[in-house]
């Protein structure tokens, strides 16, 4: 309920003012790269809030879908234009980190505007059970890299049977 000027409590709803919507200010034609950009921000925060381990911190982080299945993990990471030569990926124990770099293209006109990511990127995560080393492998098909990273057998579920 509305109160009017007069100070009263009664319902002038039919004479209220029409509310107009808040007046967004910034770009209008880009308004999810600030918001990318402030969520890769955070997590890099999270991930190393004092650059405690001496690296520059990476430009971006890219969109992953994680899956696991019964004998894997597949992780799955969105890096158009990434070459393969421009990754690495590291496995240490039941982590693994990507990191690489999309190179921007050499352009020849004035680049008017850019919403493409490029630069170095990093991923990283730790796992919740072990990796089997040598049942890991990485493809990189369609601007879409995916490492599948085979369990280790004591992280693979098994049937326990009951005994009298």
């Amino acid at each position: 309920m509305l109160a009017t000027q007069r100070g009263d409590d009664h319902d002038d709803s039919a004479h209220a003012p029409v509310r107009q919507p808040a007046r967004v200010h910034g770009r209008r034609d880009e308004p999810m790269t600030d918001v990318d950009q402030l969520q890769d921000l955070i997590r890099s925060f999270l991930r190393d809030p004092f650059g405690a381990n001496g690296e520059q911190a990476p430009g971006w982080i890219p969109a992953a879908d994680i899956e696991e299945t019964d004998d894997a993990y597949i992780l799955e990471l969105d890096v158009p234009g990434l070459k393969r030569e421009d990754v690495n990926i590291e496995l240490r124990d039941s982590e693994v980190r990507i990191r690489g770099e999309i190179k921007e293209k050499e352009r020849t006109g004035l680049l008017r505007r850019q919403t493409r990511r490029v630069g170095q990127f990093e991923f990283g995560m730790t796992l919740p059970g072990d990796i089997n080393p040598d049942r890991v492998d990485a493809t990189l098909r369609d601007g879409v890299l995916t490492v599948r990273l085979g369990k280790a057998t004591a992280s693979q579920p098994r049937q326990v049977q009951i005994k009298d």
